[in-house]
């Protein structure tokens, strides 16, 4: 009978359930940048991260936040704003030199066509190669917020419920049945900066 009283503590974050450390070191295996993406329910985050033995180095950072520099009206935690945030992280990327990265979304659970694929398909319209199926990235017009702008014209018949979905847009003075055309320009300001 052993009479060892040897106890290993696992990592703190581990014990906390923030990292997962066998997926990690599988990204890191790759030994390319990684493509982070991380999401609340009012902003999305993009950046693009480096290992190093020292900490982790942030090479480029986009967030829902900066697209108002660009002019977009719509609300920062919808499906056409992860894409403009992908969109603004693979440009900064490409003016870095980066040319690949491989796809990070730590915990949380993938969702084929959720706002975390958006952010990818943005990332990939800038012209960076990431590993990803097709089956996963979200519809053209899901992208574009067409879903937003037949909910708003739906809704338009009952005022009450209009009001109470589209408020963050009504505060803004935004038309949310105009969400497309918002997309494009802020897109083609994001392409051509």
């Amino acid at each position: 009978m052993s009479k060892k009283n040897t106890h290993v503590v696992p990592f703190r974050r581990k014990r906390k359930g923030l990292t997962n450390y066998k997926k990690r070191l599988t990204l890191l295996l790759a030994n390319k940048p990684r493509l982070v993406v991380r999401k609340s329910t009012r902003n999305i985050s993009a950046q693009i991260i480096n290992f190093d033995k020292a900490g982790d180095k942030v090479i480029i950072s986009a967030s829902s936040q900066n697209l108002s520099k660009f002019g977009w009206k719509g609300t920062a935690g919808n499906l056409p704003g992860a894409y403009l945030v992908g969109l603004l992280a693979g440009k900064k990327a490409q003016e870095k030199g980066i040319k690949e990265a491989i796809l990070d979304i730590g915990l949380q659970k993938s969702i084929p066509g959720s706002k975390v694929y958006a952010v990818l398909k943005g990332v990939l319209d800038s012209g960076l190669t990431v590993p990803h199926s097709e089956s996963m990235l979200p519809k053209e017009d899901r992208i574009k917020g067409e879903h937003i702008t037949k909910y708003a014209q739906e809704l338009k018949k009952d005022d009450a419920k209009y009001k109470k979905s589209f408020s963050e847009y009504i505060k803004n003075n935004v038309d949310p049945s105009d969400i497309t055309k918002y997309f494009e320009e802020t897109k083609n300001k994001i392409l051509g900066a």
